[in-house]
């Protein structure tokens, strides 16, 4: 990782306010910058999950969003959701309708993020491939198993609470998953 990286700094209404290199970001200085998630879900009910690589600063080897990124600064949110799946599962999502969610502030004890998260169907053979840099391993799993794999430390807390937060989300749009 580029501690080096350059990200903006924004409020809570996604407002750039400045910005800050990624190693003051997460410093512990809970300087709010926003990143982007997307969630690929198939008609079925099932959602994609990627394996974060041992390499990863924050949460290595843990489940997660299947794609979750930076903004970088001077970058919009359409071009960073783009530029990550691109990056992380080698997708074009151009293709693809997004259904943004409203966004949230996420805080832990290094950083404090403003989530932009988006949700996408896809058809279940869609042509996934991880960046073997940034992600060990993925798969789609039953939503149903998502919620027995809760509070077990095998997802990141952050991808824990989106996903109680985005569920109902998840299944307005999913008619097969209620």
């Amino acid at each position: 990782m580029n501690k080096e990286e350059l990200f903006p700094l924004v409020n809570k209404h996604g407002e750039v306010t400045g910005s800050a290199t990624r190693g003051e970001c997460h410093s512990g200085s809970m300087l709010l910058h926003p990143v982007v998630h997307l969630h690929l879900v198939t008609e079925q009910g099932c959602i994609y999950l990627q394996k974060r690589s041992k390499n990863k600063d924050i949460q290595p080897g843990k489940w997660d969003t299947a794609v979750g990124g930076h903004v970088d600064f001077g970058e919009t949110i359409q071009e960073a959701i783009e530029r990550e799946a691109r990056e992380e599962l080698g997708i074009d999502i151009s293709v693809l309708s997004l259904n943004a969610v409203k966004p949230y502030i996420f805080q832990s004890d290094r950083e404090q993020e403003l989530i932009n998260t988006f949700i996408a169907i896809v058809p279940q053979n869609i042509n996934i491939n991880p960046d073997a840099e940034e992600i060990e391993t993925g798969r789609f799993w039953q939503l149903s198993e998502v919620d027995k794999t809760i509070g077990k430390g095998i997802l990141t807390p952050n991808f824990e609470q989106e996903y109680l937060h985005i569920k109902q989300n998840l299944l307005n749009i999913l008619p097969t998953a209620k």
